[in-house]
């Protein structure tokens, strides 16, 4: 696997030359929108980025063609720091695992979607590399470090998300029949329950306490 050009395109350009196929049509323009992979009637979307960005594209094209949305998650990442000149001064192995539970972070955007007959999500679990160059205009959150770059470096697995019967799948096994956001993983909760509410995955059904009561829609 080729690591991608320089830039924020790195990682959309390698995942792009990993899925396409002979006979694909790349960045192809269908009804005025650029599409990354033209496979016969359907359209393959590669989006490593905010979902939000997609939303008004999607309710376009879906009028016509099936869609798949592929999207990475780091189940592993490296990071690369490099001073302003580009030179390397460390790589280290990030403590920080993605899960699929980062989907709903996204499907917040487009709950909409999750159950037209043509839309599909395809998680792809993959090991990255982040370029880091401490050029003092980054988020404070990585100490004004800026992240360059995201490089593929393997493929890990892939998970095709068809219906919201495909996300109630990564709720907790031991989830009561009745359950709050506490019941949930708290980096998740809130945008999962919201993202499920919205496709018609649960329902609210009453509260404790302060709480909201959820069950699975049967």
């Amino acid at each position: 696997m080729s690591i991608g050009n320089l830039g924020e395109k790195s990682l959309h350009a390698s995942l792009k030359q990993y899925l396409v196929q002979p006979g694909d049509c790349i960045e192809h323009n269908v009804g005025g929108y650029i599409v990354d992979i033209v496979r016969g009637d359907l359209l393959i979307e590669i989006q490593t980025r905010n979902f939000a960005r997609l939303k008004t594209k999607l309710n376009r094209l879906l009028k016509n063609h099936p869609v798949v949305v592929v999207y990475p998650i780091a189940s592993a990442r490296w990071i690369v720091r490099q001073d302003k000149s580009g030179a390397q001064l460390s790589r280290r192995k990030s403590p920080k695992k993605g899960s699929l539970l980062e989907l709903f972070h996204e499907l917040v955007y487009i709950p909409h979607l999750i159950n037209h007959p043509g839309f599909s999500i395809e998680a792809v679990m993959v090991h990255e590399q982040q370029i880091w160059c401490d050029d003092g205009a980054g988020s404070w959150r990585r100490k004004k470090w800026s992240i360059l770059d995201r490089q593929l470096l393997h493929v890990e697995a892939r998970r095709v998300f068809r219906s919201s019967g495909d996300y109630i799948a990564l709720l907790p096994d031991d989830l009561p029949e009745q359950f709050t956001t506490h019941d949930l993983p708290k980096a998740h909760a809130g945008k999962m329950v919201y993202a499920l509410r919205e496709m018609g995955a649960i329902k609210q059904t009453g509260k404790r306490g302060r709480a909201y009561l959820y069950q699975i829609a049967r």
